[in-house]
């Protein structure tokens, strides 16, 4: 973490950079030498109009040369440096001498030139902010391509629009060809048929343009324009998503009127089943909400941490209850999201998909057979607590709590319900016991895993 009350010294390193004098640099800005003396030894702090002052006549952005700017930057350095271009370092190896590289996605030894120097990572920050802002943003947008090149193929593998498209498409070029290798070979034809050859090649060939213009047209669409065509669960996900998962509407309010109020105003559900869902959703939030009051949920946080078990024993409700209350909190502006939380029915099926930074979430087809929401799956009642590491060269690392339980009332004619549920949250101390996990087999570049059931198209070291 960055050292505190240093913004003096990030300033010093700066004026020494542009080699200005101090009592240049304090006249600039109508202070005396001896005041600007004690600033850059962190013996007085500054803000404000003085602090602009300063980072105007030393030609850097203000928020540079504060506290909680560097640590954001610093954060992104570090995740920069633990990525090391795909060659597999964890930062739990970054800070130890002797860096083997033994990351979380498997042992691979790394050319020292290629191991930064973490341990002088605010010198960098302080020294050359604008190339360290520029490390960190292009890391930043590689972990954002990565994550569209997992979304595309994910989509291009699963998406039914997509494949009875290309389906139309291969069947339109291949009935063409079919009935012009005929026309073509030589042979004499009758009239009559070559007739009826020319018009199936002319239909055939306006079915393929129409076909291509359509398939286009999707792709080349904008977000909201593809929206029309998710599904339903889609449309629910593009809701909860812009609400940010909290619904302050939903707290102590009058729930039946005021859920029909919103799912009216939803512009994203567009859909009669995609409402349904809605409602189901919103009476599920409204119950927990009455069970854990926002206020005396986010202070049982703040006392007890985001454990699933401590929360559900303090409020007397379910340790799924209390997993989905906690992906339901306020986020501050400005901040990430905190919790992820997947949910999933008997079959295995993604029912519900509430996104954290850097955990991959398959929107297609299955998701990886490794994660510990499976495993709760097939161990009805037995909480499942787990450290994992996603795989790829940023390899994050999360602590996961996972829970099958019963939906619903239990009933002696008919079969149990079962619904599993996941938390994920940021794990604060990586390790190197934590199990390597994917999105899912087909994007997922870990090597020699016994629970593959397809290849990989993902390049090595993407």
């Amino acid at each position: 973490m960055p050292k505190r009350g240093h913004t003096g010294s990030r300033l010093r390193e700066r004026r020494i950079l542009l080699a200005l004098k101090q009592g240049d640099l304090a006249r600039d800005v109508g202070i005396s030498p001896a005041y600007l003396n004690l600033i850059e030894h962190n013996k007085r702090r500054i803000g404000g109009k003085l602090l602009i002052d300063l980072a105007r006549a030393l030609g850097v952005d203000p928020s540079l040369l504060i506290e909680g700017a560097e640590a954001a930057l610093l954060e992104g350095l570090r995740d920069a440096a633990a990525s090391l271009g795909g060659q597999g370092l964890g930062r739990q190896d970054l800070g130890r001498q002797g860096l083997s590289g033994q990351g979380a996605s498997g042992p691979q030894n790394a050319p020292l030139a290629l191991i930064p120097e973490v341990d002088r990572i605010d010198d960098l920050a302080a020294r050359f902010p604008g190339w360290s802002a520029l490390i960190a943003a292009q890391h930043g947008r590689i972990a954002a391509l990565e994550r569209t090149v997992e979304a595309l193929t994910d989509r291009l593998t699963h998406d039914p629009f997509l494949s009875a498209s290309l389906h139309e498409v291969l069947s339109s070029v291949t009935a063409i060809r079919s009935t012009a290798g005929i026309l073509a070979n030589g042979e004499a034809v009758d009239p009559e048929w070559q007739a009826r050859f020319h018009r199936n090649i002319y239909e055939d060939s306006r079915r393929l343009a129409e076909s291509s213009q359509a398939l286009v047209a999707y792709l080349d669409a904008e977000p909201e324009a593809q929206e029309g065509l998710s599904a339903p669960q889609d449309e629910v996900e593009a809701w909860l998503k812009d609400a940010g998962y909290h619904m302050p509407a939903l707290e102590g309010a009058d729930k039946g009127k005021v859920g029909e109020t919103m799912i009216a105003a939803a512009t994203q559900l567009r859909s009669a089943p995609a409402r349904q869902l809605a409602r189901g959703w919103l009476t599920r939030y409204s119950r927990d909400a009455a069970r854990m009051p926002l206020a005396q949920m986010q202070a049982a946080v703040q006392e007890l941490g985001p454990d699933p078990a401590l929360l559900a024993a303090r409020f007397d409700v379910s340790l799924a209850a209390a997993m989905r209350r906690l992906g339901a909190l306020p986020v501050p502006e400005g901040e990430a999201t905190r919790y992820g939380v997947v949910i999933c029915d008997g079959s295995g099926t993604l029912t519900f998909r509430q996104p954290i930074e850097g955990f991959a979430l398959p929107r297609f087809g299955a998701a990886c057979p490794l994660w510990p929401l499976y495993r709760a799956l097939a161990n009805p009642g037995t909480p499942v607590r787990t450290q994992v590491a996603q795989s790829g060269p940023n390899a994050r690392q999360y602590i996961i709590h996972a829970i099958c339980q019963t939906r619903g009332e239990p009933s002696f004619d008919a079969p149990p319900i079962l619904e599993a549920t996941m938390l994920i949250t940021p794990a604060q101390k990586l390790s190197q016991e934590a199990l390597g996990i994917g999105s899912s087999c087909r994007i997922c570049a870990r090597e020699a895993c016994a629970a593959r059931r397809e290849p990989s198209i993902m390049a090595e070291g993407l």
